[in-house]
């Protein structure tokens, strides 16, 4: 696991022991680039027991990477907003607050030293947020540890699903048959599973902090394909199609000759992320499948590029593999006929999926 930047140097912010008595600063996670030092002051200096604030950057970007920490004049100064504060609303956002205690060297992933168990949540009211997503379950289940609910980026608006966060297996796995079909606000859930991550955190810093050269298709609201990685050799495109067709109308399906990849294209945008939330992780023939955003070519020239730069890249791919491992050619059928035109720019993805085994 990659270590995160902790608070060594930040004041006095975890004490001068290991003792749990002698903290006296929080972890505060989920921050949105806007929310800077002044923000976090303004919201706790009402309490007059706040000493300072700081919100940890990148050092090369010196963008925010999503956290940082509060002192407080004592251990519990810091304890009463722990308590009081955790998992409400932010002000001035629909985010809710994320806290936990920080210690020396603790950084971004603190407060995930636990295994977190989720569960995915589809047909929310356009009025759901975090806390009131959280605040369902929290009240039957006491080990729920948060709730996320997925918007768009560009208008902030709610997708209509989200993830809901359990520290105990038993109460997540009860939540998806009690709660199914339960209101939250108008409408009744529709739940299900979602890939467990460890830790999760990571999930919601990409979502919400991804850099401008991240993936073109993740942000592409027209793009409608998925990638399916780590395929068992036995899945074929029908047993694609079956999986993923309970998700909403399907386009095309493939898998290429003798890969362990495939992908799915959906006529619907919307059923496309519901079906890559629900099913990243999950298992088709007893192998856990990966799943990424594609990119679907917006016109014939798009089309003919990538045909160009995919044959280059598969020439170059052909001399890293073995003969009984050869990537396909130009001439093949597969990869010159009408229905797999659009996949083109993945058959470089096959091949190192395939090499890297």
């Amino acid at each position: 696991m990659m270590q995160q930047p902790g608070i060594a140097g930040y004041g006095s912010a975890a004490g001068s022991a290991s003792g749990g008595d002698e903290i006296k600063s929080l972890w505060i996670g989920d921050l949105q680039q806007w929310m800077d030092e002044n923000y976090i002051l303004s919201i706790f200096s009402a309490t007059g027991e706040v000493v300072q604030a700081k919100v940890i950057r990148n050092k090369q970007t010196g963008y925010p990477e999503g956290y940082g920490f509060i002192e407080f004049v004592n251990h519990a100064a810091a304890e009463r907003v722990l308590q009081t504060y955790n998992g409400t609303p932010m002000p001035n956002s629909e985010q809710t607050f994320r806290l936990n205690w920080a210690t020396l060297g603790s950084g971004e992933r603190r407060q995930d030293d636990g295994p977190d168990y989720t569960i995915f949540i589809g047909d929310l009211a356009a009025d759901v947020n975090d806390y009131l997503l959280q605040e369902t379950f929290r009240n039957v289940y006491s080990s729920v540890k948060g709730a996320k609910v997925v918007t768009d980026r560009v208008t902030g608006r709610s997708k209509g699903y989200g993830f809901v966060r359990f520290a105990d297996e038993n109460e997540q796995r009860r939540a998806m048959s009690e709660m199914n079909g339960q209101y939250c606000s108008t409408r009744p859930m529709r739940i299900g599973p979602a890939a467990t991550k460890k830790p999760l955190t990571q999930q919601y810093q990409k979502a919400a902090y991804q850099s401008p050269q991240g993936n073109q298709g993740e942000s592409d609201p027209n793009n409608t394909t998925i990638f399916v990685g780590a395929l068992d050799p036995s899945v074929t495109d029908d047993t694609l199609r079956a999986v993923f067709s309970k998700y909403g109308e399907l386009v095309h399906v493939k898998i290429p000759a003798g890969k362990r990849c495939g992908f799915v294209q959906f006529a619907n945008r919307t059923c496309a992320e519901q079906a890559l939330s629900m099913l990243n992780g999950t298992q088709i023939a007893g192998q856990n499948i990966r799943l990424s955003w594609g990119r679907s070519p917006s016109n014939k020239q798009d089309i003919l590029d990538m045909e160009t730069t995919s044959n280059r890249e598969l020439t170059s791919s052909n001399r890293e593999l073995t003969s009984s491992n050869r990537e396909p050619t130009s001439s093949n059928p597969e990869l010159t006929s009408s229905n797999s035109s659009d996949l083109f720019p993945f058959w470089n993805r096959c091949a190192r999926t395939d090499a890297n085994r």
